[in-house]
């Protein structure tokens, strides 16, 4: 009886085991900036505070190489809501100056001192 019980319990732990173990190697091996050509590098974020409207997010990214860079590869790893929120990331060149902190407010950042190389917005969905 005993043996009987204790089959029945591994018939049911192990793949429960091997389901938590998938999705733990599924959280842990998600596409990364590093794993994107172009030596992406997030330096500067910024997010409105509120929720009333949707949700606003800015992101500064660095390219350092921009000749092989993925742009539209590195924009879709960032984040968007529904309901009219809007994911706008600016990509400049690591070798050149780049903004360290960006503004909720258009333009975002000084234009007249930092040059972006591609500009990315994402939306959400309604």
């Amino acid at each position: 009886m005993k043996q009987k019980r204790s089959k029945r319990i591994w018939f049911i732990a192990i793949p429960v085991i091997l389901i938590l173990v998938y999705l733990i190697w599924q959280a842990y091996s998600q596409p990364g900036l590093q794993d994107i050509p172009g030596n992406f590098e997030e330096v500067a974020f910024v997010r409105n505070e509120q929720n009333k409207g949707g949700v606003v997010r800015i992101y500064a990214v660095t390219v350092g190489d921009p000749s092989v860079a993925n742009y539209d590869a590195c924009a879709d790893l960032f984040p968007t809501n529904d309901f009219n929120s809007i994911t706008t990331i600016y990509f400049f060149d690591k070798s050149s100056p780049y903004p360290t902190s960006l503004t909720v407010e258009s333009p975002h950042y000084d234009t007249t001192r930092y040059s972006a190389l591609y500009i990315a917005k994402r939306r959400g969905t309604d």
